[in-house]
């Protein structure tokens, strides 16, 4: 392990091992993500090749997702029980192994329990509930900060390595283009593996920001870890704050990942554009949208929050009810592109903030999982719905409208949290 001697190279020269986990922790959701968003660009080359319908493929692309927040509330416990180091490389390798059985597949079953069993769970461990648990153990200053850079690479991961996989599967067919998704996977694990660290006390260093060293926490047993999750379902769900990040989550998933990752590329495709131009769409949706998150992270740190959530759900809902309006040219689409992409996941940092804020530092990891489940539910209905509304009434459209008039209700049920809870979550500037 070479922890260690970087940790102590680093500290001669002022530098804090936590930027280090940083660094890891981005390429690691950046690849993970990619595994996750590759099936956007594969459905229609699927379809061609197997003859499966799109509500058939849509339906384990729902169960990938729906695993993949169903997850989130327990991948901090097995973090806790087993180490984040272990955990993710774990997870790591689950991923490889099901991009790899997906590559051999020639059945609908062998798509739903290589993409969706496989690669669901193990990106469930890599999302943004790690992203949480590496900021809240590794700082206490920044923290909105590093949250916004963190969840800029999981969402720009989803987005980022389409065209390139868009024109592998044009011209190498679509089991080449699975290989940047794993060579990136097997990059992130051997970081991992000789780099990583669970705890900044395990390198007798203190969070980010403090000046006392704190221990690691002690590993429990499996069985408390979860009861531990359990319970913070249990309070969390005494508290209104709670059932609103749960609600808006839910739409978020609903209106990003699940709908746009999944079926704007076929919703392109209807109108005449190439699936290459479409995807290039979907990766400038990814440029603005690392751009908007990072500022969103810094936002977070010095503004009202729900106010912020209230602007990011406002105007993600209206881009999505122009979209029809785009007249779906490449100048069309890139308007579009930059306005939504800029909001694609700008409301993660402001929502850990939210949870961090009103259940604790120790325990908002194990709450946000819920509320990341909620996340991924929306995804998965959306990811389903979209694919149903396409064979029902030959169009995506009316589940891009459904998803548009969500954000509407999302951005003033944010506005609902009381003015005493507001204040104390306002954070300090």
């Amino acid at each position: 392990m070479l922890s260690d001697p970087l940790a102590a190279f680093l500290a001669r020269r002022g530098i804090h091992y936590g930027w280090v986990m940083v660094a890891i922790t981005f390429l690691t959701m950046l690849a993970t993500a990619a595994a996750m968003g590759m099936p956007g660009v594969l459905m229609l080359p699927l379809e061609k090749e197997f003859g499966w319908d799109t509500g058939s493929i849509s339906g384990a692309l729902a169960l990938r997702l729906a695993l993949f927040g169903m997850v989130g509330p327990f991948a901090a416990a097995l973090m806790q029980r087993y180490g984040l180091r272990r955990t993710i490389s774990a997870a790591l390798a689950m991923i490889v192994v099901g991009l790899v059985l997906a590559s051999q597949m020639h059945a609908l079953w062998e798509l739903w329990a290589s993409w969706g069993v496989l690669v669901g769970l193990a990106t469930g461990m890599t999302a943004l509930v790690f992203g949480a648990t590496v900021a809240n153990r590794w700082f206490a200053t920044h923290r909105g900060l590093v949250m916004g850079l963190l969840t800029a690479s999981n969402a720009t991961g989803q987005l980022l390595f389409l065209p390139v996989a868009a024109w592998l599967a044009d011209h190498y067919g679509w089991r080449m283009a699975l290989a940047p998704a794993v060579i990136a996977c097997l990059f992130c694990l051997v970081l991992m593996l000789l780099f990583a660290r669970d705890h900044p006390g395990e390198l007798g260093l203190p969070a980010f920001g403090e000046s006392r060293v704190v221990a690691p926490p002690t590993r429990g047993a499996a069985g408390s870890a979860v009861r531990l999750s359990l319970a913070a379902l249990r309070d969390g769900a005494r508290s209104w704050v709670f059932w609103i990040l749960f609600f808006t989550f839910f739409v978020c998933g609903l209106s990003t990942n699940g709908l746009v990752q999944n079926h704007f590329i076929p919703l392109c495709h209807d109108f005449g554009m190439t699936d290459v131009a479409a995807a290039s769409v979907l990766a400038m949706m990814g440029a603005f949208d690392f751009a908007g998150t990072i500022l969103s992270g810094w936002l977070s740190d010095r503004f009202d929050n729900r106010w912020l959530l209230f602007w990011y759900y406002g105007l993600r809902g209206l881009s999505l009810l122009a979209l029809p309006y785009s007249t779906f040219t490449f100048y069309g689409l890139s308007v579009f592109a930059m306005f939504y992409g800029l909001d694609w996941v700008a409301t993660v940092p402001p929502t850990v903030k939210l949870a961090g804020s009103a259940f604790g530092r120790e325990r908002a990891p194990l709450v946000f999982g819920w509320v990341f489940m909620a996340h991924q539910l929306g995804a998965a209905s959306a990811a389903l719905g979209g694919g149903l509304s396409r064979d029902a009434f030959a169009s995506y459209l009316p589940a891009f409208a459904v998803a548009g008039v969500a954000c509407l209700f999302a951005a003033m049920s944010v506005l609902t949290v009381r003015h005493q809870q507001a204040a104390r979550l306002r954070p300090a500037t």
